[in-house]
């Protein structure tokens, strides 16, 4: 396989875009590139995130190998999380898509706003559609 075809018929590649599809998934590791950071100090450089999505985003991250939780006994008990090796790899592609979004987002913002109403979004959390022959990756 070439690769080429990896984004047409690798899940590897669909597994890295699956991972920065989540919006979440990309601020967090941004945020945490200077970290270690608690969950409290975490939102508070994120901003606009709950508490529970963070928690998932987090646990997330941590399921794939990007992020670490380190856990303090002690009272009171704290924990904090940083990037691995593997979660600070994203660091430059997660840079440069913002560069790109910040040289380009205005022309986007001007697409969007002449082709009213927006189309229909997937909601945030539902299970992306499997049904072009992406089962089993």
């Amino acid at each position: 396989m070439t690769y080429d075809q990896a984004y047409l018929a690798d899940c590897r590649a669909r597994l890295a875009f699956d991972l920065l599809a989540n919006t979440w998934n990309a601020v967090v590791i941004w945020a945490l590139k200077d970290g270690p950071y608690r969950p409290g100090e975490l939102r508070e450089r994120i901003g606009g995130i709950s508490q529970k999505v963070l928690t998932e985003t987090l646990r997330r991250l941590e399921f794939n190998g990007l992020v670490a939780r380190r856990a303090y006994g002690g009272a009171p008990p704290r924990v904090e999380y940083e990037l691995t090796a593997l979660g600070r790899t994203l660091l430059a592609p997660i840079d440069a898509f913002g560069a790109w979004a910040f040289e380009h987002g205005d022309e986007v913002m001007a697409a969007q706003e002449r082709h009213e109403p927006a189309p229909p979004r997937r909601p945030l959390g539902a299970a992306p559609d499997n049904s072009r022959g992406t089962r089993g990756c």
